[in-house]
């Protein structure tokens, strides 16, 4: 059995595998595999798509899961640690509703 941690950060998803019984580290994926891109429609403004962050989670899951021959069955919990300051708005099906204000937004 396995344990999957993700950092959500602004410059790629990684995602771990943890033998949930030894607490030994069998793998790890960055996603994607150049940074991702930061959005600056004004000066000293920074944001990032939420949905792509949910597409390169599923990617290193997937890569994950592919390349240690890993039934998702197997997998017992996640961790999620995620940038700070972080702002994703989103409309009452949890959907955004526009980019994320990311941590290095000069806005406030």
């Amino acid at each position: 059995m396995y344990f999957i941690g993700y950092d959500i950060g602004s410059s790629s998803i990684k995602a771990s595998l943890v033998e949930s019984a030894t607490g030994k580290c069998i793998d790890i994926i960055s996603e994607p595999e150049k940074e991702m891109e930061i959005s600056a429609p004004e000066a000293n403004w920074a944001e990032q798509d939420p949905e792509l962050w949910w597409q390169y989670v599923c990617k290193a899951t997937q890569g994950l899961l592919a390349n240690n021959k890993i039934s998702p069955e197997n997998i017992e919990g996640i961790g999620i640690a995620y940038q700070m300051h972080g702002l994703v708005v989103v409309d009452k099906e949890g959907s955004p509703l526009r980019n994320s204000i990311i941590w290095c937004d000069g806005r406030a």
